[in-house]
């Protein structure tokens, strides 16, 4: 073990690149040179295990690209770090169409950009020509180093091999990269001056024209209606070029700041330009606007004008006018960050209104006498009105003791990427982390659409977080950080309304609030971006499959699962002794059962270890049921919900309160004292946040969700490092969890017995085109669970024995397990052999049936459903299941398409552990004729 982590830590010093602080040339002369087509993989990276390393590269350009044969990433070093690609190798598309800072992150109030570049002419796609032409962002940290080296494991973990056929890989095969950025003087010297304040100012008014606002008075000399709304676009102004058009509202008195942004498109005026009108007491005015006509920036004010160089028609501008003590300075800029003053003009009065758009060449609404001149087409972009500035120079002060790195892991066989930000204080003064985007990534729209749309189709991204919760499906547990938005500056796509989504962005919704100590770290969530290869929705699972078995293999671990319903010692173990005698692996002692894992005394933990020692004895797996955030338990350790919101199950503690630290406490003391072996842990933390201002673990609302979520994610952690199985109804399999539902509704298994079997295998369906069998349970209410009566349940065992044998086929046949939950597993000789008939099955196929779903027929209780696992690289190729729901045996000619088996030609076919039989195929494809009598199934195994 120490020797490989001296050759990690050489392997580290060796790809370890650093510069001086005012570094501005970054060189990677030692990597190998990039062969796209040499090294694009050639095979099929779901079926084959012969996966590409992943590795560092160099362009001739003097890029870096980091790539696995399936997908790159190609970043610039010169004059400042950016992504410049995104690539996937397999379709050869291009994903990026622009370059975006690497991460932003917000300290002490302040936003400030981590890498990126300037001067991207459009935004609909990226050429490597404009590359060299474009500029460091000089308000965004600096790239001064990087290093490379193999993939670290996020935490520890402590597998149970008993439980898995598959031993995976941890940390997962593939190489990270880090880049270093940090302020050089002139960032540092940017954010002080007078430009860069602005961020302390207040906000009085943003307006990004996206709808017009009824606060706009429309002033016009046309006779067109919607000559400042043109077809429904707010703020584009179709008029001639001598015409007056433009919008007009109060100024409030608070301004000290006004920014526009527009643009003259075709607008061909000179003295009627679109600008900014300041009206003042006594009908006196000031212009400052874009004169098209002569290319020229113009300043009208006590009744002269001033005209500037630097304008490019048909490009957007941001007009700022700074009302200062007795003066107004203007000033011009192309990105709304390096502004350049044009002129300072005395003043003695506040203006009272503002004019957006076309007035007439004192700022007035006098229509020319002359032509009205050519129609042309403008736009107002946005206008921003900001208050007094808060702030001062030595705000900025912690920016020479910032060092922000970004962090980049590529796997091994794996189309997808990973992406972190941690930030260092390397000063003397504790400083405050508001959030951190770390990832902003302007991708290749997947449709364009002109009108609003309710419903996109999205980039063939697939993002993921470990900040994730509130959900038992991966989407919908997103909702805290990751998601796809709309791109403001993508002024030149198609829809008008620049709604389409082609930003993905990682940043908790909430804030993070993280005060970082003098000499600490700190580190945001990881995102991983899987980049799908295809539309087709089994692939898209597959791929999403195999990446939750790469990052969190504990997912593979599927024992087999009793809930017992009474935690009183004589059913424990005769539950134990029931689960030994027919080959389950795990008892969990449910919800309902009396088990309180809270209970601290004495008695209670040695009694606990009595059990788990018991159970240990007969080669069973022993724990139980907590419930943690779905219920009440203080007014002083509730969550304080801000005005209008409420918990997510209605009631809910704070973790970081008094009663939710000590819960914890316990948590830890328990499976300490007693060795447990797993926990339910129900109610899991949904993600509320809490205003109040006393509880010990978190100061307020800023920090309440990542405080909160940081709580249990150490403790999930802390468990998968002791061998601590977890059931968690969410989605924290990325912080260990192993198994959460497959996606049930509960009072759905108080339906009479025959209803469940059918929505049963249709959960399993449904719940398996994203989750692996083994990382969804089920349910079988072996005694009466919400109600149903004797209808919906199956004891006596061996009275339903058929339906009890269905319900053990759906599952096992699947994969998948569920939580027998009852006082015994079977009742007589009978059910006991049944049992243990599928029992056996399953571990007699457990690396096939743990196994991917190829989803062939959804169960409709019409007529047959099937269902295939596939296994590639393993002994059996695959394993089909296929059932008939009718009253009456029924045959059926089945196509089967065996691709993702790995087989081709030919097959052998085992039928219910038959005799094995050769069939020919059709390439991959296989027509099978099916016989299966009625209310039953059948199986068959597909080996070489």
């Amino acid at each position: 073990m120490k020797k490989n982590i001296l050759a990690i830590a050489a392997f580290i010093m060796a790809t370890c690149h650093l510069v001086g602080a005012q570094a501005q040339r970054i060189e990677i002369g030692n990597l190998p040179v990039y062969d796209k087509q040499r090294l694009r993989s050639k095979t099929d990276w779901l079926i084959t295990g012969n996966a590409q390393k992943s590795a560092v590269y160099k362009t001739q350009e003097g890029y870096m690209v980091l790539s696995n044969g399936l997908i790159s990433r190609t970043f610039t070093m010169n004059p400042n770090g950016a992504t410049i690609g995104l690539d996937n190798l397999t379709t050869n598309e291009a994903l990026v169409r622009a370059v975006s800072p690497e991460a932003v992150i917000w300290v002490n109030g302040h936003e400030i950009n981590v890498g990126g570049l300037t001067g991207q002419p459009i935004g609909n796609y990226l050429l490597p020509e404009w590359i060299p032409g474009m500029k460091a962002d000089p308000y965004s940290l600096k790239l001064m180093s990087y290093t490379s080296s193999p993939i670290k494991e996020r935490f520890e973990w402590n597998r149970r091999t008993e439980w898995s056929s598959k031993q995976l890989p941890w940390p997962p095969k593939g190489i990270e990269v880090a880049f270093t950025y940090k302020a050089d003087e002139a960032v540092i010297r940017n954010f002080k001056n007078l430009n860069a304040q602005d961020s302390k100012r207040e906000i009085l008014l943003k307006d990004d024209f996206i709808k017009l606002s009824p606060d706009w008075n429309i002033v016009s000399s046309q006779t067109l209606a919607n000559a400042f709304n043109n077809e429904g676009k707010a703020g584009e102004i179709l008029a001639p070029a001598n015409a007056v058009v433009f919008g007009e509202r109060a100024l409030p008195p608070q301004t000290k700041v006004i920014i526009c942004k527009l643009n003259s498109g075709t607008d061909e005026s000179s003295g009627y330009g679109p600008g900014i009108a300041l009206q003042f007491e006594g009908d006196k005015s000031s212009k400052f606007h874009l004169s098209a006509s002569n290319k020229r920036f113009r300043v009208y004010h006590d009744g002269k004008s001033q005209d500037f160089e630097g304008f490019d028609t048909g490009r957007s501008y941001f007009l700022k006018i700074l009302l200062a003590e007795k003066k107004m300075i203007c000033s011009v800029s192309e990105d709304g960050k390096t502004y350049q003053i044009l002129t300072e003009l005395p003043t003695s009065s506040f203006p009272t209104h503002i004019r957006l758009g076309k007035t007439d060449p004192r700022g007035g609404k006098v229509k020319s006498n002359g032509a009205e001149g050519v129609v042309g087409r403008g736009k107002i972009e946005q206008l921003l009105l900001l208050g007094e500035n808060k702030g001062s120079d030595t705000d900025f002060d912690f920016l020479k003791n910032l060092k922000v790195t970004v962090h980049y892991e590529l796997y091994d066989g794996l189309p997808m990427i990973s992406k972190w930000v941690s930030v260092e204080n390397q000063g003397k003064a504790e400083f405050i982390v508001n959030n951190i985007k770390s990832e902003h990534l302007a991708v290749t729209e997947a449709e364009s659409a002109v009108e609003h749309k309710q419903r996109w189709e999205m980039p063939p991204i697939f993002a993921e977080s470990d900040f994730a919760f509130g959900s038992m499906s991966p989407n919908a547990a997103q909702n805290a950080c990751v998601e796809w938005k709309v791109d403001s500056t993508y002024t030149t796509q198609v829809n008008y309304l620049l709604q389409t989504p082609s930003l993905l962005v990682c940043m908790p919704k909430t804030g993070m609030g993280q005060e970082v100590a003098a000499g600490a770290s700190f580190e945001s969530m990881r995102l991983w971006e899987l980049i799908y290869d295809s539309y087709n929705r089994e692939r898209r699972g597959m791929s999403e499959r195999k990446m939750y078995r790469t990052i969190s293999p504990w997912v593979t671990e599927n024992p087999v699962i009793m809930h017992v319903s009474s935690v009183k010692d004589q059913p424990v173990k005769a539950a134990i002794d029931q689960c030994a005698e027919v080959g389950f692996e795990m008892v969990i002692m449910t919800f309902g059962s009396g088990f309180d894992i809270e209970n601290t005394s004495p008695e209670n933990l040695q009694r606990m270890k009595e059990l788990k020692d018991y159970a240990k004895s007969k080669g069973i797996a022993l724990g139980g049921y907590s419930l943690l955030a779905s219920r009440a338990i203080s007014k002083e350790d509730d969550v304080v919900m801000p005005a209008g919101k409420k918990p997510a199950f209605g009631n809910s503690p704070c973790l970081e309160s008094e009663w939710g630290k000590d819960y914890f406490k316990k948590l830890y003391n328990f499976y300490e004292t007693t060795g447990h072996d797993l926990l339910e842990h129900d109610g899991s933390y949904p993600g509320d946040v809490c205003a109040s201002t006393t509880h010990p673990g978190h100061r307020g609302l800023e920090d309440s969700r990542w405080k909160q979520f940081g709580e249990i994610q150490k403790f999930y952690r802390w468990c998968r490092s002791r061998g601590i199985y977890l059931n968690v109804p969410d989605w924290y399999y990325l912080n260990g969890s192993t198994k959460g539902a497959m996606g049930y509704r509960e009072t759905n298994w108080s339906l009479p017995r025959e209803f469940q079997e059918i929505i049963e295998r249709q959960n399993i369906y449904d719940g398996t085109w994203e989750k692996t069998p083994s990382m969804g349970w089920m349910f079988v209410p072996l005694v009466q669970y919400h109600g149903g009566g004797a209808a919906a349940t199956i004891e006596p065992l061996k009275e339903h024995l058929p339906h009890y044998e269905q319900r053990l086929a759906n599952l096992f046949g699947a994969g998948v397990q569920a939580c027998y939950r009852g006082p015994q597993l079977y009742d007589a000789p009978q059910t006991k052999a049944m049992v243990k008939k599928w029992v056996d099955f399953y571990k007699n196929h457990r690396r096939i049936l743990d196994s991917d779903i190829i989803h062939i027929r959804r169960p409709d209780g019409r007529d047959y459903d099937a269902i295939m696992h596939v296994d590639p690289l393993g002994k059996e190729k695959g394993l089909l299941m296929v059932y008939n729901p009718l009253d009456q045996p029924i045959t059926r000619e089945i196509d089967v398409d065996l691709y993702y088996t790995g087989l081709q030609k030919q097959v052998s076919i085992a039928e219910n552990n038959g005799p094995t039989r050769k069939m020919a195929l059709n390439g991959t494809k296989m027509t099978l004729r099916v016989s299966i009598p009625a209310k039953s199934q059948k199986w068959f195994l597909l080996t070489p």
